[in-house]
């Protein structure tokens, strides 16, 4: 058989398995995608929150990227929870080394999470700093939710005119292209992703539906446009693509345990439920 595209996800492990590593290996397979990992920390969290980080030492991180790299390839990676400045560093020096980011010829996404889905933050200010000074200047593109932006660019997103300035500013720091995502601002009929490349802005609208079960949705987005960047489709398109799949993924959200569930790219596999019945 032909080996499919290879893409890397360089982010935490959910134990509960709705975000992170496991949401970025489900949604690399539905997208027909081979999924490899550079593990930066294990979570310990369920449903209702995360009660623990162990983080892995920052050598370890580098050393799981330039292992799959040099052996099986790389088409297109992305990061997520990378949790410590010295984590980013030793993730910037990899990729260096091997051609991920803008550097190399592997396009790179940055999913630049450092807050929780209450909007509390997981970064340091160091971490923080480290983002923007060492991946976002390496990233093809970055893809921030509104509370990402505020951490990073102390900008309160109210408004999609303020979107825009968000995304002006992001850009500042060196990426190709800046997403800003629009599903935080509740006041908004309109779930309005907003792409820009340094000079001109690309809109993609879509409904926003009531659901509560909307964990992995950021990791979901991202692994998404990483696997469409893998297969060869230019950013615009790899973007259009990942918010048609995440639109249907929140459709098909599910509740687990007793708090927010996982969005979910089942409908990808049209017989998953009656498979083996």
């Amino acid at each position: 058989m032909t080996t499919p595209p290879r893409t890397l996800t360089i982010a935490g492990s959910d134990s509960g398995g709705g975000a992170g590593i496991q949401a970025d290996l489900r949604t690399f397979f539905a997208c027909g995608v081979h999924g490899m990992t550079a593990i930066t920390a294990v979570t310990v969290q369920n449903s209702l929150g995360v009660s623990g980080v162990h983080t892995i030492p920052p050598e370890v991180v580098a050393a799981q990227i330039e292992v799959v790299a040099t052996d099986i390839g790389v088409q297109a990676a992305k990061t997520g929870m990378l949790a410590t400045a010295e984590i980013i560093t030793a993730v910037a020096g990899a990729c260096d080394r091997v051609g991920i980011g803008r550097s190399g010829v592997t396009p790179f996404v940055v999913d630049p999470v450092s807050a929780s889905m209450h909007g509390d933050p997981l970064l340091t200010d160091q971490a923080l700093d480290a983002l923007r000074s060492q991946l976002f200047p390496r990233a093809s593109l970055v893809t921030p939710n509104l509370d990402e932006v505020r951490l990073l660019t102390g900008i309160e997103v109210r408004s999609q005119a303020q979107q825009r300035d968000a995304a002006k500013a992001l850009a500042e720091f060196g990426s190709a292209w800046v997403l800003v995502k629009g599903g935080h601002l509740w006041d908004d009929a309109e779930c309005l992703d907003l792409l820009y490349d340094g000079s001109e802005f690309t809109e993609f609208v879509g409904p926003r539906y009531d659901v509560k079960h909307t964990h992995g949705s950021g990791d979901t987005l991202a692994s998404t446009v990483t696997s469409g960047l893998a297969k060869g489709l230019d950013m615009v398109a790899a973007v259009r693509a990942a918010k048609a799949f995440i639109q249907r993924s929140v459709q098909d959200a599910y509740p687990l345990g007793g708090g927010v569930g996982p969005v979910s790219p089942r409908w990808r596999l049209p017989d998953a439920d009656t498979f083996l019945l």
